[in-house]
Protein backbone atom coordinates (compact mmCIF):
# COMPACT_ATOMS: atom_id res chain seq x y z
CA UNK A 1 0.00 0.00 0.00
CA UNK A 2 2.55 2.22 1.02
CA UNK A 3 3.96 2.06 -2.66
CA UNK A 4 0.67 3.54 -4.17
CA UNK A 5 0.60 6.06 -1.87
CA UNK A 6 4.21 6.84 -2.91
CA UNK A 7 2.83 7.18 -6.71
CA UNK A 8 0.21 9.39 -5.19
CA UNK A 9 2.53 11.97 -4.04
CA UNK A 10 4.32 11.66 -7.51
CA UNK A 11 1.33 12.11 -9.56
CA UNK A 12 0.39 15.07 -6.49
CA UNK A 13 3.12 17.05 -7.48
CA UNK A 14 3.44 16.26 -11.30
CA UNK A 15 -0.18 16.69 -12.40
CA UNK A 16 -0.96 20.19 -10.82
CA UNK A 17 2.43 21.44 -11.82
CA UNK A 18 1.63 20.26 -15.68
CA UNK A 19 -1.32 22.48 -15.43
CA UNK A 20 0.07 25.13 -14.17
CA UNK A 21 2.91 25.38 -16.63
CA UNK A 22 0.10 25.11 -19.34
CA UNK A 23 -1.68 27.61 -18.08
CA UNK A 24 1.89 29.83 -17.77
CA UNK A 25 2.68 28.77 -21.19
CA UNK A 26 -0.80 30.07 -22.80
CA UNK A 27 -0.68 33.42 -20.61
CA UNK A 28 2.80 34.27 -21.60
CA UNK A 29 3.83 33.25 -18.02
CA UNK A 30 1.94 35.63 -16.10
CA UNK A 31 -0.35 34.74 -13.43
CA UNK A 32 -3.05 37.69 -14.85
CA UNK A 33 -6.51 35.52 -14.60
CA UNK A 34 -5.25 32.80 -12.05
CA UNK A 35 -7.91 33.36 -9.52
CA UNK A 36 -10.62 34.64 -11.84
CA UNK A 37 -10.76 31.52 -13.62
CA UNK A 38 -11.07 29.55 -10.38
CA UNK A 39 -14.98 30.30 -10.32
CA UNK A 40 -15.55 31.08 -13.86
CA UNK A 41 -18.60 28.89 -14.00
CA UNK A 42 -20.70 26.82 -11.17
CA UNK A 43 -18.50 23.51 -11.91
CA UNK A 44 -15.08 24.73 -11.31
CA UNK A 45 -16.46 26.92 -8.74
CA UNK A 46 -17.88 23.40 -7.04
CA UNK A 47 -14.62 21.56 -7.59
CA UNK A 48 -12.84 24.95 -6.50
CA UNK A 49 -14.85 24.49 -3.02
CA UNK A 50 -14.79 21.25 -2.97
CA UNK A 51 -10.65 20.98 -2.53
CA UNK A 52 -11.19 23.93 -0.10
CA UNK A 53 -13.33 22.39 2.33
CA UNK A 54 -11.12 19.27 1.53
CA UNK A 55 -7.66 20.68 2.28
CA UNK A 56 -9.07 23.03 5.06
CA UNK A 57 -10.02 20.00 7.29
CA UNK A 58 -7.07 17.98 6.59
CA UNK A 59 -5.78 21.28 8.08
CA UNK A 60 -7.74 21.08 11.19
CA UNK A 61 -7.07 17.47 11.53
CA UNK A 62 -3.28 17.73 11.25
CA UNK A 63 -3.71 20.62 13.76
CA UNK A 64 -6.10 18.57 16.45
CA UNK A 65 -3.35 15.86 16.36
CA UNK A 66 0.04 17.78 16.70
CA UNK A 67 -2.15 18.55 20.08
CA UNK A 68 -3.13 15.39 21.21
CA UNK A 69 0.75 13.87 20.62
CA UNK A 70 3.74 16.12 19.09
CA UNK A 71 3.55 15.78 15.18
CA UNK A 72 6.14 17.16 12.90
CA UNK A 73 3.17 19.09 11.53
CA UNK A 74 5.55 21.24 9.24
CA UNK A 75 6.08 18.12 7.32
CA UNK A 76 2.95 18.03 5.75
CA UNK A 77 1.86 21.98 6.03
CA UNK A 78 5.05 22.99 3.39
CA UNK A 79 4.09 20.76 0.90
CA UNK A 80 0.63 21.50 1.58
CA UNK A 81 0.92 25.31 0.65
CA UNK A 82 3.90 25.11 -1.90
CA UNK A 83 2.20 22.02 -3.58
CA UNK A 84 -1.31 21.02 -2.63
CA UNK A 85 -3.21 18.90 -0.73
CA UNK A 86 -2.54 16.45 -3.55
CA UNK A 87 0.54 15.97 -2.26
CA UNK A 88 0.15 16.93 1.65
CA UNK A 89 -2.68 14.10 2.18
CA UNK A 90 -0.81 10.60 0.19
CA UNK A 91 2.13 12.10 1.57
CA UNK A 92 0.83 11.68 5.76
CA UNK A 93 -0.50 8.55 4.59
CA UNK A 94 2.59 7.26 3.46
CA UNK A 95 4.27 8.15 6.80
CA UNK A 96 1.62 7.19 8.93
CA UNK A 97 0.64 3.62 7.43
CA UNK A 98 1.01 0.84 9.11
CA UNK A 99 2.85 -1.98 7.57
CA UNK A 100 2.48 -5.09 9.28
Amino acid sequence: MRIIYFILCVLGIALPYYNLINFLKVNNWSMDGFFSLLYENYAVSMLSMDLTVAASSFLIFLIYKNRKSPLKIFRYLVPMFLVGFSLALPLYLYDNHDSN
